[in-house]
């Protein structure tokens, strides 16, 4: 019955793209004098989760999972992101990878946020107290 609740599955596949594109973030910026290299970024959390949800199939077990299923097996999808390019061709802003980190971290402090709430809710209900 508690096998798969959805609200943990997307907690999980939150904190999950906010590790990749905190880590995609940090490649940008180790690589922000390296001529010729474009930045990078993930496609944004709705446009990724949605892509992998499969509507007309459900599992009839626990265990069962599909391919393409919500929770990123395959993990989010990366795009190059636009910028003015410097003469070397490196078109990385650092005050754009700021914000960037900020918004990512935002994200995973949210999904950890989410996933603490959905734990009480559960606790207390098992608990039987309200």
């Amino acid at each position: 019955m508690f096998e798969n609740l959805q609200i943990f599955s997307m907690a999980s596949a939150l904190a999950k793209h906010g590790a990749a594109r905190q880590a995609i973030v940090a490649e940008n910026i180790a690589n922000a004098d390296t001529p010729g290299y474009r930045a990078r970024d993930v496609a944004s959390f709705a446009e990724s989760y949605s892509a992998g949800s499969t509507d007309s199939l459900f599992a009839t077990r626990p265990g069962h999972r599909f391919e393409g299923e919500p929770g990123f097996a395959a993990g989010p999808r990366e795009v190059y992101r636009p910028g003015a390019e410097s003469p070397n061709g490196n078109n990385v802003s650092i005050e754009n990878e700021i914000f960037a980190a900020a918004e990512a971290s935002s994200d995973h402090q949210k999904a950890l946020a989410v996933y603490r709430s959905a734990l009480t809710v559960l606790r207390t209900s098992l608990s039987g107290r309200g």
